[in-house]
């Protein structure tokens, strides 16, 4: 007797169909979510060896550290600052290097505090001073350079040595940047939506972009780094003219942003200023952002004398405003503004508009731009530039 063949019907075929569409749908899940896994791996491995770097050179040492931030000045006076921790060392057990060694250098750089009351000596050539950290361990100094330094170098290595109430001293270098005597210009950059895509504020997006999605492929400005180096270079190629930078950022991504200026090859400043997020019963609230950047550029262009400059900013924020106020406060000093376009709501370029006109009887130019290729054509007008840095600022702008 023949076998009863059940016939196939509609309502069975489609259940078949869903059947292996769930199946297919399983796979495709389980292979998505092995995906995001490696790539969260990834993303962890990352960010551990990010935030361990900074602990990496006292080779596991407990007891104070100091972390010196790259200096500046003119061929009078020398501006340093950095910041004095107490941290715990490591355990004898855990490895040199590693995931857990990661781990353990993060524990340590998220236990460690700021070193108050720390005497800081600090030595540049001839000239040397002493200072105190305040309360949150940092200190910075206004050197004057009695002693004239070497002219034909423009990288100074000044010699620091802190010596805590329990004379525990510690000895370390920083980078102090003097330009040439003839430098024409010096130039003060904002980092945030300026250099980079992405504020330093978010820091868990940029560190994504940064050590995850190839940063310097991501995340700088196209052209930036291009008009940043001729702007450096000057008309003749030489100049090497101070690049200070200003962040809305915290001190506690001064390595990150170092990184990220290596990886897109844009002129390293003589410091990156950041500002401390941290709240305490002396200041129970953070400082405003535009308030902190006027501060620091009045600051600059005091100690640099009667050197012009240029100042670079994003529309977003409060860059148009504070650049403005500088440069009615210092008559011939600004000799340009370069302001990217990141906000094009209607108010916000009205609002700029009127601040380009209210300075338009001084030497100084507002530029509001969408590109650096824009701004390097203005510079390269105005002679800041040569017809190689345009041509380079172009070339990467497309």
């Amino acid at each position: 007797m023949a076998a009863h063949r059940r016939q196939s019907t509609p309502a069975s075929q489609e259940a078949g169909a869903l059947r292996a569409a769930s199946a297919a749908s399983d796979v495709g899940s389980r292979g998505g979510m092995a995906r995001v896994g490696r790539r969260l791996h990834v993303i962890a491995k990352s960010l551990l060896r990010l935030f361990a770097r900074p602990m990496k050179s006292d080779r596991g040492e407990g007891g104070p550290v100091v972390h010196p931030y790259r200096g500046y000045g003119s061929h009078h006076e020398a501006f340093l600052m950095g910041r004095v921790f107490r941290q715990v060392g490591l355990a004898r057990v855990i490895p040199r290097r590693g995931a857990l060694r990661d781990a353990a250098d993060v524990t340590r750089r998220l236990a460690r505090r700021g070193f108050a009351d720390a005497e800081v000596r600090i030595r540049l050539g001839e000239n040397s001073a002493t200072v105190t950290t305040d309360h949150d361990g940092y200190f910075d100094v206004r050197l004057p350079l009695d002693v004239p330094l070497d002219e034909h170098v423009s990288w100074h290595r000044a010699e620091l040595e802190v010596i805590t109430p329990d004379r525990e001293n510690v000895r370390t270098r920083a980078d102090v940047y003097i330009p040439p005597p003839n430098t024409d210009l010096m130039v003060i950059s904002d980092i945030d939506d300026t250099v980079m895509h992405t504020g330093v504020a978010d820091k868990l997006r940029m560190l994504y972009r940064l050590f995850v999605e190839k940063a310097h492929r991501r995340t700088a400005f196209p052209g930036v780094a291009e008009f940043y180096q001729a702007l450096h270079a000057g008309t003749a190629g030489d100049a090497r003219r101070p690049i200070l930078y200003v962040s809305r950022g915290p001190w506690s991504i001064y390595e990150v942003l170092e990184a990220f200026f290596q990886l897109n090859h844009i002129p390293v400043g003589p410091i990156l200023f950041l500002r401390e997020w941290g709240i305490s019963w002396r200041h129970p609230w953070p400082r405003r952002a535009e308030d902190h950047k006027y501060d620091l550029i009045t600051q600059m262009i005091t100690l640099f004398g009667d050197l012009p400059c240029v100042l670079i900013g994003d529309s977003g924020q409060h860059d148009p405003e504070v650049y403005t106020r500088i440069v009615k406060e210092n008559p011939g000093r600004v000799k340009a503004i370069y302001i990217r376009r990141v906000d094009r709501k209607t108010d916000r370029e009205t609002a700029i508009a009127r601040l380009r006109d209210e300075i338009e009887h001084t030497d100084c130019e507002l530029l509001l731009s969408d590109d650096s290729a824009a701004m390097a054509a203005h510079a390269h007008e105005r002679g800041y530039i040569s017809e190689t840095g345009l041509h380079a600022v172009r070339q990467a702008s497309r």
